[in-house]
């Protein structure tokens, strides 16, 4: 793999070739209260097809993550659903890097005026790391999680 500062952050369509990479692709033990797995993710995308755009995360020609958002221009409402790095690729830059493209994404959706996802509350938390990326929080709870929103 190229040096992570070199490598090229590409969001791939998920597709029976690289399914088992991805299905492969698990944060932290510690993290995993926090994110569902992947295999998880791709079943509920494929049973919310209107609404779930998925993509694999590559640094160069490595899978290194998993991204989902809820996307529906119809209601004008882009959520950040699922967003992941492999704990061998994390801290390399590799997240923000691509979150940064899957907010390009959003910008160009019909009516995009922000983004939201939402984080489960507690050590470890990746709240930091989205606001490092402009989210803040909105003070609203879903479901047990703390609410993010970042303006586009």
């Amino acid at each position: 793999m190229a040096e992570h500062a070199e490598a090229t952050i590409s969001l791939r369509e998920i597709t029976k070739e690289n399914l088992r990479n991805i299905l492969g692709l698990k944060v932290a033990p510690e993290q995993e209260r926090f994110v569902a797995s992947n295999a998880v993710s791709i079943a509920q995308a494929y049973f919310d097809r209107d609404i779930a755009w998925f993509r694999a995360i590559y640094a160069s020609d490595t899978p290194v993550g998993f991204v989902m958002l809820h996307d529906e221009p119809a209601e004008r409402k882009y959520y950040l659903w699922r967003f992941m790095v492999d704990h061998r690729y994390q801290k390399l830059g590799y997240g923000a890097r691509a979150l940064n493209q899957v907010i390009e994404y959003v910008r160009q959706r019909p009516g995009a005026h922000e983004c939201l996802t939402s984080v489960v509350p507690g050590e470890g938390s990746p709240g930091f790391f989205y606001e490092k990326l402009g989210f803040a929080y909105t003070g609203d709870i879903d479901e047990g999680e703390r609410v993010m929103r970042k303006p586009l």
